[in-house]
């Protein structure tokens, strides 16, 4: 068994977006959706959540924890063209009559999720899923890789 020593270990304090993005993953795995968080699917995007589904369906959730946060959000409409699907997910305080009725809703905290507007479903083209599948599949396996062996992380 190998030792862990704790003082080695920073504390890391989630952010509120982390925290939804925890939520929203923890319930789309409820629904046999795997995710990844802060994906870029092309240069100068960042999607916070990225979902894959079952079926190959993708969906994508961007994570807002204000009123602010949500306007100085220029980028999300360039996200609609990379998914089958779009959430916003915000907390219980968020004003949600701020957030386009078209897109789907998902009220979230740090430990769960629920679904409350489901978007209509938009599909990609195949080229792009099996782009965005390829992307998907690269980047967690990278990201796992790299918890075993941090001189993965630091190379890429």
């Amino acid at each position: 068994m190998p030792i862990i020593n704790d003082d080695l270990m920073p504390e890391i304090t989630p952010q509120p977006g982390q925290l939804l993005a925890r939520g929203v993953c923890r319930h789309l795995l409820s629904h046999d959706f795997v995710t990844v968080e802060e994906l870029v699917p092309t240069s100068g995007l960042r999607v916070d959540v990225m979902a894959l589904g079952p079926k190959g369906e993708i969906w994508v959730i961007e994570c807002k924890s204000s009123r602010a946060d949500f306007q100085s959000d220029s980028k999300w409409q360039g996200y609609l063209e990379w998914c089958d699907r779009f959430f916003w997910a915000v907390d219980t305080e968020f004003p949600t009559e701020l957030l386009p009725p078209e897109s789907g809703l998902i009220i979230a905290d740090g430990y769960g999720a629920e679904i409350i507007r489901m978007p209509e479903e938009t599909k990609l083209a195949a080229a792009r899923r099996k782009v965005l599948t390829h992307k998907f599949a690269r980047t967690t396996a990278l990201r796992l890789q790299g918890m075993r062996d941090p001189r993965v992380g630091a190379t890429r």
